[in-house]
């Protein structure tokens, strides 16, 4: 029996730029609770600023979970490992949309993040045997198609995780597969790319304590994104009991 391949060591820089990404988002969800609970003036969340900013944030991430799909599988899908992951995100998913439904404003959750990163990993280990510039050619037309392609007919709630619809949905967080999947794509060929380069390699190193604390939420950042909003609203919540 072939031995399984093993896994890409972690790499410190990558490690660093989720960790980036993470205070990105409990800043950016901070600043959404301050207005919630009416410490900001009404529309601060909606500024450009913040809307590019949010996006910025969502790009990073997935951007990062295509890199770590070909960091992980790209010498050969090692499955168990594979739906493990692909398992534990889809499971969070699910418990995000069912949580939207009691403490987010705008309800239910039907396609955010987690979601959006599940579903790219489906379709992402169809391009981990293809050439990078095949890959990104499909990115670029992933991020071309809800520009071109729109249609009333997929603003069926049930067709709306697509991205192809005419009219956005009213949801707190909303991160269609398309154009989404773009920044997944761009990863695994970055990925690619690394890989042929000895990129990878290079930022592979050891490093000392404090560096592993700086990079602890990027090496957490699935339990940060549970836990931060929840702890975040009850401190708001309790804030305004203690000074009411």
């Amino acid at each position: 029996m072939t031995p399984a391949p093993s896994p890409q060591p972690r790499i410190a820089a990558l490690d660093l730029a989720r960790t980036l990404a993470v205070v990105g988002m409990v800043i950016y969800h901070f600043t959404f609770d301050l207005q919630m609970f009416g410490h900001v003036a009404p529309g601060t969340i909606q500024q450009p600023f913040w809307h590019y900013f949010a996006r910025l944030v969502a790009g990073s991430f997935v951007f990062l979970a295509g890199v770590g799909l070909w960091l992980a599988h790209g010498r050969g899908i090692r499955w168990p490992a594979f739906w493990r992951r692909f398992l534990m995100v889809a499971g969070a998913a699910a418990l995000v949309s069912f949580a939207g439904i009691w403490v987010t404003p705008g309800g239910f959750i039907w396609f955010g993040i987690l979601h959006s990163i599940a579903a790219a990993s489906l379709i992402g280990l169809a391009f981990l045997r293809l050439p990078a510039p095949v890959t990104l050619a499909f990115a670029a037309l992933a991020f071309a198609l809800p520009w071109v392609a729109t249609d009333a007919r997929f603003d069926s709630l049930w067709l709306i995780w697509l991205g192809l619809a005419e009219t956005r949905p009213f949801m707190a967080d909303y991160v269609p597969l398309l154009p989404w999947l773009a920044p997944f794509l761009a990863g695994i060929a970055l990925g690619r790319i690394g890989s042929k380069s000895g990129l990878w390699a290079r930022l592979t190193r050891a490093t000392g304590p404090t560096f592993r604390k700086l990079t602890f939420p990027g090496r957490h950042s699935l339990v940060i994104y549970l836990l931060h909003q929840p702890i975040m609203v009850a401190g708001f919540l309790a804030y305004a009991w203690i000074t009411r």
